[in-house]
């Protein structure tokens, strides 16, 4: 099986980039020090990469000889940071544990119908430090993506929503995943789709929902993985879809099976003009596609009861529960 390189957690490889008069003057009395450890170099010495343990000595070398406003650095496939920035990503070094460790597990939250019966479970990622301690979620993903892995922590937060949703029985999962972060659905999708197939999980009660829908720019490639899901039985869903044409566009392109309308313009719809238009906007988008509106975030029974009248199908929210470590009974 080839494995996507970006879902694996390897050491970690940094790339430098010299410049400026200064640097160019003591660069030769660094560069026996990067000819040795140095992974690739050019032969000017202006670009070259090492590995994360023997970048430290020249970091701490560059400090002390070097004018580091001229310095740059990145981590694979990221863009260009300043020198000052690189004592932020050795520091959330510890994501790395967590990804391979696999230190992840599932909360459940409902997603119920127009009379408050259990329709399906959101797989909700939770962290965990070496203690067993709850991570914050935004320091998690912030850290993976200071270090270039985002990547590898989506792979094992799908496969891991996989497993708790073989618990639920013949109820559906919506599992999140960031489209971002997938390079190739038959590299980089292959070990969620093994995994599903291997405890036996019905593919069509696992919903794999799109999250970040405004960062998605190119639709051609969502498509491929949506193409890739949908081959296999699996359904999907468009998640945080709110006001704007971009929006309205996806839906059209990728004709997602449930339109998750954001919370945004869920809670407070009851009395808000403003968001009753797009809630009525894009529920009637999601009527001529023929995908099925949700509306998440319902802390509220006003706004569920506004939502439910105008034709909305499924809901979500704390109004119906939070997310717990495991799934609730149906309840009226």
């Amino acid at each position: 099986m080839v494995e996507c390189s970006g879902c694996m957690v390897r050491d970690l490889v940094l790339e430098f980039k010299i410049e400026g008069e200064t640097n160019f003057q003591v660069l030769p009395d660094v560069m026996d020090f990067i000819q040795k450890r140095a992974l690739r170099l050019e032969e000017n010495g202006r670009y070259f990469t090492l590995k994360e343990d023997d970048a430290q000595d020249f970091i701490d070398f560059s400090k002390d000889h070097m004018d580091i406003s001229h310095i740059s650095f990145r981590v694979p496939k990221q863009d260009w940071k300043p020198f000052h920035k690189i004592e932020e990503m050795l520091e959330v070094k510890w994501i790395d544990k967590v990804i391979k460790n696999e230190q992840v597990i599932c909360y459940y939250q409902p997603i119920v119908d127009t009379e408050k019966n259990i329709y399906a479970y959101e797989m909700l990622s939770r962290f965990l430090d070496e203690e067993g301690n709850i991570l914050y979620p935004g320091e998690v993903f912030g850290a993976a993506k200071e270090r270039g892995r985002l990547y590898a922590l989506d792979r094992i937060c799908r496969m891991t929503a996989v497993k708790y949703a073989a618990r639920l029985d013949n109820t559906k999962a919506f599992i999140n995943f960031i489209p971002t972060s997938i390079y190739s659905p038959e590299h980089c999708l292959r070990s969620t789709t093994a995994v599903a197939n291997s405890l036996g999980v019905n593919p069509g009660n696992l919903v794999f929902e799109v999250v970040e829908t405004e960062k998605v720019e190119d639709i051609n490639h969502l498509k491929k993985i949506m193409a890739f899901y949908k081959a296999r039985g699996f359904q999907y869903a468009l998640d945080d879809v709110g006001e704007g044409h971009s929006t309205l566009q996806m839906l059209e392109e990728i004709k997602p099976h449930y339109m998750k309308l954001d919370m945004k313009y869920v809670q407070g719809v009851a009395t808000n003009i403003e968001k009753q238009k797009v809630a009525l906007q894009f529920l009637h988008k999601a009527k001529e596609i023929y995908s099925i509106p949700l509306a998440e975030g319902i802390e509220e029974k006003e706004d569920w009861e506004w939502l439910k009248k105008k034709g909305y199908q499924l809901f979500q929210g704390y109004y119906f529960g939070k997310p717990l470590p495991h799934p609730l009974e149906d309840s009226k």
